[in-house]
C-alpha cells in the first residue's frame, strides 16, 4: 500500500506554504493537487514554484516551454503532469499534432518544435548525457546555446513534480478528466 500523502489547504497547510497555496488558487482558480502534496513541505514547494517562474523568464516561447515541459513528463512517464500540461499546452496555442505526437511517443509536424523536442528527450532520457551529434542537431535548428541550459532548467521543473506524483500518486485535478494519459509501453504492456 502507498504511503499516503495529504492533499493540503490553506487551514491545513504549514504557515509557510500558505500564501503559495492561495496564490495557486488565486492563478488557477483552485489550488492543484501537486501543489496540496508539495504543502507538506514549504521549502519543496517554493522551489517548484520558484523554478516554473524561472523558467518563464527563460527565451523560450510560451509554446516551447511547454513543449520542454510535455517531453519531460513523457520521459518520466508523469501521468498527473502530463494530463495538465496537455490543457495548459493547447491553452498557449501548441497544435493538437504537436500534443498528441508527444503524448504517443512521436514527431512533431513543425521541425524546429521536433528538434527541440528530441533534445528534451535526450536531456532527460539520458540525465544530461547528450552527444555531441544531439547538441548540434539542436543547435542547427536556430535554438543557442543559452537555450542548451534553459532545456536543463524545464527538466528540471518537471524533475520536482514528475517525482513527487509518482511518489505521491498525486491524483488528477478535474480540468484534466479529458486528458489522462498512461505512458505508451504502459499501455502496450497492458494489452
Amino acid at each position: 500500500m502507498p504511503i499516503a500523502f495529504r492533499l493540503h489547504t490553506a487551514e491545513t497547510a504549514p504557515e509557510a506554504a500558505r500564501p503559495i497555496l492561495d496564490a495557486g488558487k488565486k492563478a488557477f482558480g483552485a489550488v492543484p493537487n501537486l501543489y496540496a502534496i508539495l504543502a507538506e513541505s514549504p521549502a519543496a514547494l517554493k522551489g517548484y514554484t520558484t523554478l516554473w517562474s524561472i523558467f518563464d523568464e527563460s527565451s523560450f516561447t510560451p509554446v516551447e516551454r511547454q513543449v520542454v515541459y510535455l517531453t519531460s513528463n513523457y520521459e518520466n512517464e508523469c501521468h498527473y503532469c502530463m494530463a495538465g500540461h496537455s490543457v495548459l499546452a493547447k491553452m498557449v496555442g501548441l497544435s493538437d499534432q504537436a500534443i498528441a505526437a508527444i503524448r504517443d511517443g512521436g514527431v512533431i509536424d513543425d521541425s524546429r518544435l521536433q528538434a527541440l523536442h528530441r533534445f528534451t528527450g535526450q536531456v532527460v532520457a539520458n540525465r544530461g548525457f547528450v552527444s555531441d551529434a544531439e547538441t548540434e542537431a539542436f543547435l542547427a535548428a536556430g535554438f543557442d546555446r543559452q537555450q542548451v541550459l534553459e532545456v536543463i532548467l524545464g527538466a528540471a521543473v518537471k524533475l520536482i513534480s514528475n517525482y513527487t506524483n509518482h511518489i505521491a500518486e498525486t491524483p488528477l485535478d478535474g480540468f484534466m478528466a479529458d486528458t489522462v494519459w498512461e505512458h505508451p509501453s504502459r499501455r502496450r504492456a497492458a494489452a
